[in-house]
């Protein structure tokens, strides 16, 4: 097992791409602490890892308030001593719109759960992390790093983009601790992310320009898996990783190359 005896917080593990990874990474021998501001879908998360034979601690936090994500950490480490790996994945897509008509709680929101989130996460987890060395991926996104043609979504972009700066930041900070900082771009990826999205008036911005494909090429018009991005995410935790650090990873089967 790629994981053994590993120790894994996972946010946003309640749902799609983070529960996939906290499946995942049980399966490989890690005890992962799950965390999600929804309490009911993150002890759902933690009992099917359970069922599966694994270890699993269920967190509620909301990874933009700094006290609630202080506590989550040191009481992951109260369970289990440390942290080895961190996925950093809790995200919103937030509202898109106009800029003009963009608000600045509706900014601010998705600033602070995408971008503070992040932030977050890492630096409460950084000090178990120095200590034997690990891994932090980070899940950004196509837009803001290789799409710009979603009109509206500047805000989301702008922490996407954001995030990516954060990790080759931070990978240079960390690296003579043994600590590697990796992000992953997923596109068309199957999760419930769009149901904390807002679209609002987007057909008077949008370019005047016909798309006649939506890029997904490699998989015939289908969106990925959240068990893609999971795998992936192993990958990047795992020591056959071991020299990859401070790089961004597209998994969207050629959809920003097509789109962007």
């Amino acid at each position: 097992m790629q994981l053994e005896g590993k120790v894994a917080l996972i946010t946003g593990a309640g749902s799609g791409i983070g529960k996939a990874a906290a499946l995942l990474f049980a399966r490989e021998g890690a005890r992962v602490a799950a965390l999600s501001h929804t309490e009911d879908e993150v002890q759902q998360t933690a009992r099917e890892i359970e069922a599966q034979g694994g270890a699993a601690l269920a967190v509620v936090a909301d990874v933009a308030d700094a006290e609630q994500m202080q506590r989550a950490v040191a009481h992951v480490v109260s369970r289990w001593q440390t942290i080895d790996i961190v996925f950093a994945n809790a995200g919103i897509n937030g509202v898109w719109a106009p800029l003009e008509e963009l608000q600045p709680e509706e900014w601010d929101r998705t600033i602070n759960t995408n971008l503070r989130g992040t932030f977050l996460t890492v630096k409460y987890a950084v000090p178990y992390l120095k200590r034997q060395g690990g891994a932090v991926i980070i899940t950004s996104s196509i837009n803001g790093t290789r799409v710009f043609s979603n009109t509206g979504a500047t805000a989301y972009s702008c922490t996407k983009a954001a995030q990516v700066a954060f990790a080759k930041m931070v990978a240079v900070e960390l690296a003579e601790h043994g600590v590697r900082v990796n992000v992953i771009c997923p596109g068309a990826i199957e999760t419930s992310i769009s149901e904390n999205t807002e679209q609002r008036n987007l057909e008077q911005v949008r370019p005047r320009v016909e798309i006649e494909h939506d890029g997904l090429l490699l998989t015939h018009g289908k969106p990925g898996a959240a068990e893609d991005v999971a795998r992936l995410a192993l990958f990047l935790a795992s020591d056959a990783a071991r020299h990859i650090t401070g790089t961004e990873i597209w998994i969207d089967g050629v959809q920003s190359l097509v789109r962007g």
